[in-house]
């Protein structure tokens, strides 16, 4: 857990407002522990929880971040994507199961998949086009730590 969060620290450094990071994985496999990884490395010092049972959270901060869970989602209608576009605005975003909202959300600058490797090991795979952001997060690793 702990390499979980130093991980998203090292990622949250390069973050900045508009910025939207997707956290994929499955059950158990550590998103909402690195969203809270980056947060506390973004200065937010509340509880980070993970919002499945209210869609998001928004957390004050400078910069905010906000912290979606699409985890009940099917898809998009209008009236849903309504309820969450605001969390984009003026924010850092993290989404877990991004999955669900298809190619309904703004431009990703950072992919992220966990996945288990044994009960105590996630693999962490990171992807985008900033090489600069990958280089940083990853030490290089062809995005992977």
């Amino acid at each position: 857990m702990a390499e979980t969060e130093a991980i998203a620290a090292r990622l949250a450094r390069s973050l900045q407002v508009g910025d939207v990071v997707t956290v994929s994985g499955e059950l158990g496999s550590g998103k909402t522990t690195f969203v809270r990884g980056a947060c506390r490395a973004l200065g937010i010092e509340v509880p980070v929880t993970s919002p499945t049972f209210t869609v998001g959270h928004r957390y004050a901060g400078n910069p905010d971040v906000s912290h979606l869970d699409l985890f009940r989602f099917q898809g998009f209608s209008p009236a849903e994507w309504g309820d969450v576009e605001p969390y984009f605005a003026d924010a850092i975003c993290f989404v877990e199961w991004p999955e669900a909202a298809a190619h309904a959300l703004p431009p990703v600058r950072v992919a992220l998949r966990l996945s288990h490797v044994d009960r105590e090991h996630r693999l962490i795979k990171v992807e985008s086009d900033d090489r600069q952001l990958l280089a940083e997060v990853s030490g290089d690793a062809d995005a992977r730590v």
